[in-house]
């Protein structure tokens, strides 16, 4: 499912025109852009948990040379899904 697909089901479920169902979509992930980006938590209930950690430093090589390569800290998003998603295993 893309971006397009999410927009396409919102207008399907509420009438909402296809603009004001882009636009929803479009907040929505731009709330969600800037709270990750603050290292803050989103939890949404039923769904899941989106958090941001630390990525350690660490040494790897470079598959062409052989030659180590410093790898950098960090952040990552995880997700951890919500019991609802759990059942659809």
């Amino acid at each position: 499912m893309i971006k397009q697909d999410l927009i396409q089901r919102v207008v399907e479920r509420t009438g909402l025109p296809r603009t004001k169902a882009e636009a929803a979509v479009d907040a929505i992930f731009e709330a969600m852009k800037n709270a990750l980006g603050n290292s803050d938590r989103i939890e949404l209930r039923g769904f899941g948990v989106f958090t941001v950690k630390p990525r350690k430093t660490g040494v790897g090589r470079n598959p062409r040379t052989g030659a180590e390569v410093t790898i950098t800290p960090g952040k990552a998003v995880r997700f951890k899904p919500g019991k609802e998603l759990h059942l659809l295993d």
